[in-house]
């Protein structure tokens, strides 16, 4: 039956481009609570590195942000951006931005880094389903894309505002794995090509390209240990390999480290050996078998040997670089907090939490097992590459909170097909005979022909016995309509519950600029607190220029991008020994801190403090780790014992270690805090009651402190005119208001 002209083939595939959309249209409106509840503001920290470098591509050209040195971090350093930087995103926005204008839509870039990620979440669920359909049909499709587009897993990082490399990056993963799994299947360099350019764009964009470099190739070697080689594998990888790597190499950030590094030496050994096999396969069409056999074994053994000394000569002449310190990190967890303390210290590196899976991904992780076990039964080429994806995924989101990021996608597959396979069988239109318990499809009766042949009844009755065997095959136990509607009712209960859980999740969880705090007050409504934007806002306001800020290094992009000032250290956190430099400037007594700041001309300290509001998130619950970064570097001056008491408590009221009464970040937290309670102040994240004696500051004055006191600015005190030491000027100055006080009285 035809409806608007089309026949049920065509309706078929304009409904599920309707639905598609409807289900991009949700992805993007559900990650826009953050501009509804707030307004549209840059997220987080590195994001605002993002925008400010976006912000420069846009205003001067290409050639400049490429060749950019940002003397503004890393002070006395700088850092060279181009090299230093995946380009992809901020090339993607300036893109954008530039077509909106010659539209003549005059769309600040600010609004375009701000709906980026959205966006881009959009595309995911179309590659989603795109895959999906590779993997089993478009139902299944459609399935994925509804789940990646609510999926908490993936919206943590796609809110509106979260400018980051991950809001691109997982729409670039996904596609590129659905373009490698059709170049698979159909043997085609032209897909292969185009598998190796969305690479290179991925590449572009992230740091977590290592991930597919690493997975195609195993999935390779899986399917070759499965005895599955063919030309269509060959033609595929090799294509993919050859082009995404030379294309690859053009990112100056990664330059050679394709042919030099070991993270990507599995990728090279695979394609080498597909080289060997084909070679192989060419010389058995034109020997004998014996022959063969003999030429094989020793070619093998050969080829082998050779490829092994040599990778094992390159490695230890240092020209193929040993694993990194966050790779070594995946797989000993405790690997980063014995050896690179600064990786540890980062919240997102931490092993994920159990009930972090079911926050993130509700119902889809148990319904995760139940796609692999079928992909398993039927295994084909791209069940495999499902299997292993998900395996690894799993893996890594286990001891890496950050990397729930690349499990979603997989797990948001793997659910679908689960549920695809369960809508088939119990909407399946055959009806159960309740006497044989057997499916019978609904046909129409035909009147029988009198006229009949014995032949032809013959063959009618082999052919109604083949027709019965076969339904016998088909029979899935479901007896009545009743059943199947139970059952369908009660995952329609779970989907429901799914969406609600994700919308709930993303509203009260992940919709919150870091920037921008809210609380609820007495009477339910909401309380805004502003203060990060308003102690930037004073830094870019009542300082100079060429102000120098010190600051721990969470806080520099946000410094860098919001005030506008120079920083020592931020979120790049490539210098190691810079950073434990800041760290035991922070955790040693005013005389050694004074020296530090001097020889790096800082002017001003900002620290975070939330012991009167109750903010978690401050440098005082992150101090041990600015003093195991420090103790790393300088193990003479900084110790992390000091810190604790003889009981081995981590303490700042009066049971506080001498060595942590005197550094300068105790100092700053808590100067001028009891005069606010009138007596002993309370420190509200700690719990704890502060000593009462007075905190005296001879190297440091109080600048600024924001509204709620969470953000505190610190100006350094210049060398004293008459080459007093600033304690003593500090006393004689106080002695002098002192008496001036007491001749007023």
């Amino acid at each position: 039956m035809k409806v608007l002209g089309l026949d049920p083939q065509h309706q078929a595939s304009l409904l599920k481009v309707i639905i598609l959309g409807l289900i991009a249209a949700v992805a993007i409106s559900s990650r826009l609570f953050s501009i509804i509840r707030f307004e549209s503001v840059i997220h987080e920290f590195d994001p605002w590195f993002n925008y400010r470098t976006t912000r420069r591509l846009v205003q001067t050209n290409f050639y400049e942000f490429w060749n950019w040195f940002d003397e503004r971090s890393w002070y006395p350093l700088g850092r060279v951006v181009g090299g230093t930087v995946y380009p992809g995103l901020m090339v993607t926005s300036a893109t954008i931005h530039n077509i909106l204008h010659a539209l003549n839509f005059p769309v600040d870039i600010r609004n375009i880094c701000v709906l980026l990620a959205p966006l881009f979440s959009a595309f995911t669920a179309i590659a989603a389903y795109l895959l999906t359909s590779e993997m089993k049909d478009s139902s299944a499709g459609l399935l994925a894309a509804a789940f990646i587009g609510v999926a908490p897993g993936y919206i943590s990082r796609s809110v509106a505002g979260s400018y980051d490399n991950e809001g691109i990056a997982i729409f670039l993963l996904m596609f590129t794995f659905y373009l490698w799994i059709k170049s698979l299947k159909e043997g085609s360099a032209f897909f292969g090509g185009l598998t190796a350019l969305f690479y290179f764009y991925m590449v572009a964009a992230w740091g977590g390209y290592v991930f597919i470099i690493n997975l195609i190739p195993l999935h390779v070697f899986a399917l070759i240990l499965m005895g599955r080689f063919s030309t269509r594998l060959y033609v595929a990888y090799s294509s993919f390999y050859v082009l995404g790597t030379l294309m690859s190499m053009q990112i100056p950030f990664v330059g050679f480290q394709p042919t030099r590094t070991s993270e990507h030496m599995a990728a090279l050994g695979i394609f080498g050996l597909l080289q060997i096999i084909a070679f192989v396969e060419l010389v058995r069409s034109h020997l004998a078998s014996n022959q063969f056999q003999i030429l094989f074994k020793g070619f093998i053994f050969i080829s082998f040997v050779t490829m092994f000394s040599a990778l094992v000569i390159l490695t230890v002449s240092g020209y193929i670089a040993p694993w990194t310190g966050r790779f070594y990190s995946l797989w000993d967890t405790g690997y980063a907090k014995k050896y690179i303390p600064i990786i540890a210290s980062v919240s997102e590196h931490q092993p994920t939490a159990w009930p972090s899976f079911f926050f993130d991904l509700e119902m889809l992780i148990f319904l995760f097992p139940a796609g692999i076990y079928l992909c398993f039964k039927e295994l084909r080429d791209e069940h495999v590459f499902v299997i292993l994806y998900g395996i690894t995924a799993s893996y890594f989101a286990g001891v890496m909170v950050r990397l729930m990021l690349t499990l979603t996608p997989i797990v948001c597959v793997s659910s679908a097909i689960a549920i695809s396979r369960l809508l088939d069988t119990y909407l399946d239109i055959n009806v159960v005979d309740p006497e044989t318990s057997e499916p019978t499809p609904v046909v129409e009766s035909k009147p029988k022909d009198k006229h009949k042949k014995v032949g032809d009844s013959s063959r009618s009755a082999a052919t109604s016995t083949k027709a019965e065997k076969k339904k016998k095959k088909q029979f899935f136990g479901i007896i009545g309509n009743d059943t199947r509607g139970l059952i369908l009712l009660n995952f329609f209960f779970f989907l429901v519950i799914f969406v609600w859980h994700c919308t709930w999740v993303t509203s009260n969880a992940y919709s919150s600029p870091s920037i921008v705090l809210a609380s609820r007050q007495a009477d339910g409504s909401q309380y805004i607190i502003d203060d990060f934007r308003e102690a930037y806002y004073w830094l870019r306001k009542n300082t100079d220029d060429s102000a120098k800020v010190m600051s721990w290094w969470d806080y520099g992009y946000q410094i860098a991008g919001m005030a506008d000032r120079t920083t020592l250290v931020d979120n790049n956190t490539w210098n190691n020994t810079h950073i434990a430099t800041v760290g035991k400037a922070m955790s040693s007594s005013e005389d050694v801190a004074y020296e530090i700041m001097r020889r790096h001309d800082v002017t001003h300290v900002l620290i975070i403090f939330g012991g009167l509001l109750g903010y978690s998130g401050d440098d005082i619950n992150k101090f041990l780790w600015m003093i195991r970064i420090a103790e790393g570097v300088y193990p003479d001056d900084v110790k992390e014992g000091n810190f604790f008491t003889a009981r081995g408590e981590y303490r700042v009221d009066d049971e506080a270690t001498p060595t942590m009464r005197k550094s300068i970040m105790y100092k700053m937290s808590y100067h001028n805090y009891n005069e606010l309670f009138g007596g002993q102040g309370q420190d509200r994240v700690r719990g704890a009651r502060l000593p009462a004696e007075k905190i005296k500051l001879s190297t440091l004055e109080e600048a600024f402190t924001s509204e709620n006191w969470i953000v505190r600015i610190y100006k350094v005190k210049d060398l004293d005119n008459i080459g007093r030491n600033l304690e003593q000027a500090s006393a004689f100055e106080a002695g002098k208001k002192s008496r001036r006080s007491k001749k007023k009285q």
